[in-house]
């Protein structure tokens, strides 16, 4: 059982003293509390605890006061492989105040969430530096380049340290064996006893110095019961320069025959493991491509108006209301509204969009968004990390450091794997020992050390993250955000697509289609009474039509609004009725000379309305929601990635079917209030299986937290986005597709990483251990097995690399132009 802790948990939520017992009941009620005081005036609760910190945090969200928790990212050094990871997740989960922990060895850091007033994340980077990994709080988007390019310098220049130092020592020992001559040339010259001191003064100095990493991490690990690759390497190369050592000293003390010397392999395996983590340390930097874009988009500063003159101001200095000028070409420092100018602005770096958009005054501009060749004026409304950018790159951050559920597995298997090859590796140096040819001892060293050299779990640990970070990246760039790790792994599961339809397949504003006149009434005259009657009505679909009159229009008298029928007004001394059929029934108009064009619009998803002018039918109006651009070629998309489509809406089911007959959309729910939208996904799942919900408003929020995956329409309601688990930050539903498509090619790379990885070592420590060796009299090099080892890992980051290049999901035509927007 563990030490019973005393620890304080601020409360929140608690508005009166009779919260007090509540809260204390529910916390008594966790097994493992042995007190528990909570104190109303400061909103705190000190409890005498020994469980976990993360059944408490439960209890209290269960009863309705959720502790106060914070989320931190740090920065941690000196991970070599999956190993690693388990063992800083077991640090940081073991601290009374972490509820989680997710550590990343592709970007090497930590999400740490913590009970607030417990720890800090100071606090939490010293507890990783005190195991032997040095952490510190981090931002990811502005540390890790410049940790990554270092590294890559450090272990570049270790590297060619080591590799000058080796290949004397290769040269004068496999010289020998690969070239007869050679090795009489040494035995005549310098002596055999001689060569071996000169590798062993060689060897030695690249141990104490490049090598030194290896042993300064692996035998501490090994000695606290936790080996990692570190302690493989270290075993492996100091197995193998001790013999050659007691070889060279000692001959005497070893069996007949066998008093080889094998500087050569340890040096090779520690000149190649360096070399594999240079190219690894490499092309980890390229998979934060995404972020490092993101992060230099914004500008330095911006020219900032203060008291009748322009200077130029840091950004971190500008504040909301301050007055900004952009000119031509510049970008937008921060989010804001353009008071003066029109230009147009390319948001592709937001929205994955490759059309510039129209900016005038009143309208939004975003900060790191490119400006064309217009000049703007604006006015500041979100600044530092507020703007649309900064949460673009908070989000794009915590989506690369999560861990998957199929990372799961994986991690279970690397907790145990060290240990299990350290055993394998023992097992098979007892067995060449019993069972091996004479002199059995050299063949034992061999296998062994091979058997720890090739059984690395580097490429297992980085199969995952590194995928999961170039993946959410390219997403990021193509304008599709995740928010949540798992819905990367759930997206690709998705068996039927559920769209919303007002403002999700359509603008989610009604525009005015036609206008239908009888004989003996202009269509110009018609437009003009009805828009200056529709301009009293608040009704969106009123709105259309004055939208769509002249900009001069009469001023109406008598007014009047019918609920549910129309409205009626006199204009120019004229009696105008505007609604529908049923409001001109009761007022006796006939309506036979438009009936055949109205059912037809209604039928392809209009709404009709009749004109009636001095008591006669005068036209009829089809008002609809327009489709947005590239709904048609993206719901073709989905369909052809075996997806089934379906629309869940509270309109009315005639139009909404005539628009699902229009998109080619499956299956349709309609006339659903907002709550009834719940009763509706869990009848599609049932249906289809894994589900995706798209939609835009706040009515949409209860569907999309339902859905096995809600993807919120970046254009949409704050709510909905927070509420969802992909975002698209364009209105466009190619965007859909795009998430799907990267969701698929990400898991696909996956689990190739993960297939080469474990195959590798389940085909390869077999070898390294010597089974082939009946067969074909040879044993696998200990140096040869270092090569092999490093290139696993190279290759499973360079494969996780070809996700930067997947391509939009988009129609031909627009596939190029996309690509080159997205990439500049």
């Amino acid at each position: 059982m563990a030490t019973p802790q005393a620890i304080q948990l601020k409360i929140n939520g608690m508005g009166c003293a009779s919260c007090v017992g509540r809260v204390e009941t529910a916390l008594h009620d966790v097994p493992g509390v042995s007190d528990a005081s909570v104190n109303f005036a400061t909103e705190t609760a000190h409890v005498t605890y020994d469980g976990e910190i993360g059944a408490l945090v439960d209890a209290l969200t269960h009863v309705g006061y959720p502790a106060e928790v914070r989320k931190t990212t740090l920065s941690i050094g000196g991970m070599n492989c999956a190993s690693c990871v388990s063992k800083i997740e077991r640090a940081l989960t073991s601290a009374p105040s972490v509820v989680e922990a997710q550590v990343n060895l592709a970007t090497e850091s930590a999400q740490v969430t913590y009970v607030d007033g417990v720890t800090d994340p100071q606090a939490l980077a010293q507890l990783c530096t005190d195991i032997g990994y040095p952490a510190r709080v981090a931002n990811m988007a502005t540390d890790a380049p410049d940790d990554r390019t270092k590294e890559a310098h450090i272990l570049t220049r270790a590297t060619v340290i080591a590799a000058v130092l080796a290949l004397p020592v290769f040269v004068l020992e496999m010289g020998g064996h690969m070239i007869p001559a050679f090795h009489h040339w040494v035995q005549a010259t310098i002596g055999t006893q001689t060569s071996h001191l000169i590798q062993f003064a060689l060897t030695s100095v690249l141990l104490l110095g490049p090598g030194r990493v290896f042993y300064a991490k692996g035998i501490p690990s090994l000695l606290h019961g936790s080996p990692d690759m570190n302690a493989l390497v270290a075993l492996g190369t100091g197995a193998a320069y001790l013999f050659s050592v007691t070889a060279t000293f000692a001959p005497q003390i070893l069996p007949p025959g066998s008093a080889n010397v094998y500087f050569e392999a340890a040096s090779v395996i520690v000149v190649l493991i360096l070399l594999g983590r240079g190219m690894e340390a490499r092309a980890k930097g390229r998979t934060g491509a995404a972020i490092r874009k993101l992060v230099g988009l914004q500008p330095k500063t911006a020219r900032v108006e203060v008291d009748g003159r322009t200077i130029d101001r840091p950004i971190a200095d500008i504040t909301v209301g301050d007055i900004l000028q952009i000119r031509p070409g510049e970008r937008v420092p921060v989010d804001g509204d353009v008071l003066e100018g029109t230009s147009y602005v390319d948001e592709s770096m937001i929205t994955g969009e490759p059309v510039p958009v129209g900016k005038s005054p009143l309208d939004q501009v975003v900060g790191g968004t490119v400006n064309g060749t217009g000049a703007l004026r604006m006015r500041a409304t979100r600044v530092g990390s507020d703007t649309v950018l900064a949460q673009v790159i908070r989000m794009v951050e915590q989506a690369q450091g999560a861990k998957l559920p199929i990372q799961g597995l994986v991690d279970r298997i690397t907790a145990r794997f060290v240990p299990v090859v350290i055993a394998v590796a023992l097992l098979t140096i007892a067995v060449w020992l019993i069972f091996g040819p004479s002199p059995a001892l050299p063949m034992a060293l061999v296998t062994g050390v091979s058997v720890l050299i090739i059984a690395c779990p580097c490429a297992m640990g980085l199969a995952t993250p590194t995928s999961i970070m170039v993946g959410t990246g390219r997403a990021a760039e193509l304008g599709v955000l995740f928010r949540k790790g798992d819905a990367l792994q759930q997206l690709q599961e998705a068996r039927v697509i559920a769209l919303d339809k007002t403002g999700t397949l359509t603008l989610g504003r009604p525009e005015l289609e036609n206008v239908s006149t009888v004989d003996g009434f202009e269509r110009d005259t018609v437009l003009r009474l009805a828009a200056a009657v529709e301009a009293r009505s608040e009704h969106p679909i009123a709105n259309a039509i004055t939208r769509a009159g002249p900009a001069e229009l009469p001023n109406p008298s008598q007014f009047e609004s019918l609920t549910g029928l129309g409205v009626r007004a006199k204009v120019e001394g004229r009696d105008v009725l505007i609604g529908s059929p049923r409001l001109m029934a009761q007022n006796g108009i006939e309506l036979t000379a438009l009936t055949t064009e109205a059912d037809q619009r209604a039928k392809e998803g209009a709404t009709p309305l009749f004109v009636a002018i001095d008591g006669q039918a005068a036209a009829m109006l089809a008002v609809s929601d327009p489709v947005k651009p590239g709904t048609q070629q993206a719901l073709e998309r989905l369909h052809a990635m075996g997806l089934k489509l379906a629309m869940v809406t509270g309109d009315n089911a005639r139009t909404a079917q005539a628009l699902a007959d229009r998109l080619g959309i499956d299956h349709v729910t309609a006339e659903v209030l907002p709550d009834g939208k719940l009763a509706a996904i869990t009848a599609l799942r049932d249906q289809f299986g894994t589900l995706a919900f798209v939609g835009d408003g706040i009515n949409d929020a209860p569907a999309l937290a339902a859905a096995d995956i809600g993807v919120a329409i970046g254009t949409g309601t704050d709510v909905a986005i927070e509420t969802a688990d992909v975002v698209l930050m364009s209105g466009d539903l190619r965007g859909v597709a795009n998430a799907v498509e990267i969701s698929r090619r990400t898991m696909r790379n996956i689990r190739q990483n993960l297939g080469w990885a474990f195959g590798y070592n389940i085909l390869l420590i077999p070898v390294a251990a010597g089974v082939l060796y009946p067969f074909s009299g040879h044993l696998l090099s200990p140096a040869l097995a270092a090569g092999a080892m490093a290139l696993s890992s190279v290759f499973v980051v360079s494969n996780a690399l070809r996700l930067r290049r997947v391509r939009a999901s988009l129609p031909d035509e627009t596939q190029n132009q996309v690509n080159q927007t997205v990439t500049t």
